[in-house]
């Protein structure tokens, strides 16, 4: 997938102008090119910010390109566990790719995408459940997400991955030297205390796995669908949600005819919000009705939907039609124009299952956070995002998974008076999961998965 033994060189700030730009090289020549570009003769100092100038040698007398400061980290304890040259220019895209061309002419290889924190995972600086909580963090777009990432950076998840990991290597070593001697049967540990060992660490497991539904909806985020028919306040309200007028709004029915979409920070979940055209029979307005078909697609991959129903005009069958569509989807009903007068009151709308209901108005913003409370209940199903969810991670929990159920076999096995190959055959089975979770034996595909999705200088 990437070799692992030369020097690389990429970008690591994120494209476009800045204040500062940061080039960075990792690998066994990674100081002696670095320096090979500075206008100075000594060697730089580890962990030793130094003030210097890049030159570009190409011409006949050496042109400064950018001063700089240039900091080096011998290996082992760098962020790649190589040799590591950070160099911080001026933060011009110009600049930035100057220096890398220069490394480059100095035989360094531009780095692929992931390939510095691919490089931390080898030189067993992170492991892999580490290493894609980086990518986690770096694409983090509200503090709990970020949060839920760096703890995962931290070790909270290796750190009890490790612990399962002890238990079953402490049992699978007690039944393999059991069968040393078959005579005896469970000569090192008994058949009960092996049900009673199984048994705690798939709880330990089920434990683990508690909230992860919440977790993943933490970490992926999720898509809300603003439904209704037209001209019920559905673009105000997107407004009014994103604290920015990011639709267009105007009195005429139909304005909005195509999907808008953008991101709100929901109590620490990342929903994207969609703001729909209004839904409506009958239209022969053709690009009407292909905004009704992308909202009604949309709705079809939503997490949930938020039903607008105007409280100041009487109900109509459009606005049943709408109730009713929704009605087998995780829902809420927004009651808009509560500062205006009634044409119904609330009793009117029966709605069957457990649908909330919330008046508000996206004039006034008045109800607006009991709607964001409901809505992060429906999206949640009423947990608790207050504390941090051991596994967010969609791999993470498949994986962990395997591990219950070939956990779950094991215990049957043990009942059943089952010998100890079997019960070892599934013991070995959970490990093999913990090891594809840790990275200890994971398939190049998967790994090439997971990094591919870093950017170029992480």
């Amino acid at each position: 997938m990437f070799t692992p033994d030369d020097t690389i060189v990429a970008v690591a700030t994120p494209r476009g102008r800045g204040g500062l730009g940061v080039v960075r090289l990792s690998g066994p020549r990674a100081a002696t090119i670095a320096e090979g570009l500075l206008d100075r003769s000594e060697p730089l100092r580890p962990r030793h910010a130094t003030l210097a100038k890049i030159l570009d040698h190409g011409a006949a007398v050496p042109i400064a390109v950018d001063q700089v400061v240039a900091t080096a980290f011998p290996h082992p304890g760098s962020y790649t566990g190589d040799d590591v040259v950070e160099i911080s220019a001026h933060g011009s895209p110009v600049l930035l790719d100057r220096i890398v061309a220069l490394a480059l002419a100095a035989g360094a290889r531009l780095a692929e995408p992931g390939e510095f924190t691919f490089r931390a995972y080898l030189n067993g600086r992170l492991d892999l459940v580490q290493a894609e909580a980086v990518a986690d963090l770096i694409e983090a777009v509200t503090p709990l997400q970020a949060r839920v990432a760096f703890d995962q950076l931290e070790g909270t998840i290796t750190t009890q991955i490790k612990e399962l990991e002890s238990q079953l290597f402490d049992l699978i070593a007690r039944l393999e030297a059991s069968l040393d001697f078959p005579e005896e049967g469970y000569h090192f540990v008994e058949a009960g205390e092996v049900g009673h060992a199984v048994a705690a660490i798939r709880r330990q497991v089920e434990s683990f796995l508690e909230g992860a539904a919440c977790g993943r909806l933490i970490r992926e985020g999720c898509q809300v669908v603003i439904l209704g028919k037209p001209n019920v306040g559905k673009s105000s309200l997107f407004n009014r949600l994103l604290g920015v007028e990011r639709a267009i709004v105007t009195s005429m029915p139909g304005t909005t005819r195509d999907l808008v979409t953008d991101v709100t920070d929901l109590d620490g979940l990342a929903v994207t919000l969609v703001d729909s055209a209004g839904i409506r029979a009958g239209s022969e307005d053709a690009v009407e009705v292909e905004g009704v078909s992308r909202a009604r697609q949309a709705l079809g991959v939503a997490a949930a939907a938020i039903v607008v129903v105007d409280r100041s005009r009487p109900l109509e069958q459009e606005d049943w039609a709408v109730l009713e569509e929704t009605a087998p989807r995780r829902r809420l009903v927004a009651v808009n124009k509560v500062d205006e007068p009634a044409s119904w009151a609330g009793e009117s709308l029966l709605l069957d299952g457990e649908a909330a209901v919330v008046e508000v108005s996206a004039r006034t913003g008045a109800g607006l956070d009991r709607l964001r409370s409901a809505l992060r209940d429906v999206l949640t199903g009423g947990e608790s995002l207050r504390d941090t969810p051991a596994v967010a991670n969609r791999r993470h929990i498949g994986l962990l998974e395997r591990v219950g159920e070939a956990l779950g076999e094991a215990g049957d096995a043990v009942a059943s008076g089952a010998t100890e190959e079997f019960v070892l055959a599934d013991l070995q089975r959970a490990c093999a999961a913990l090891d594809e979770l840790s990275g200890k034996r994971t398939p190049d595909d998967v790994l090439r998965h997971i990094f591919e999705r870093f950017c170029i200088g992480k």
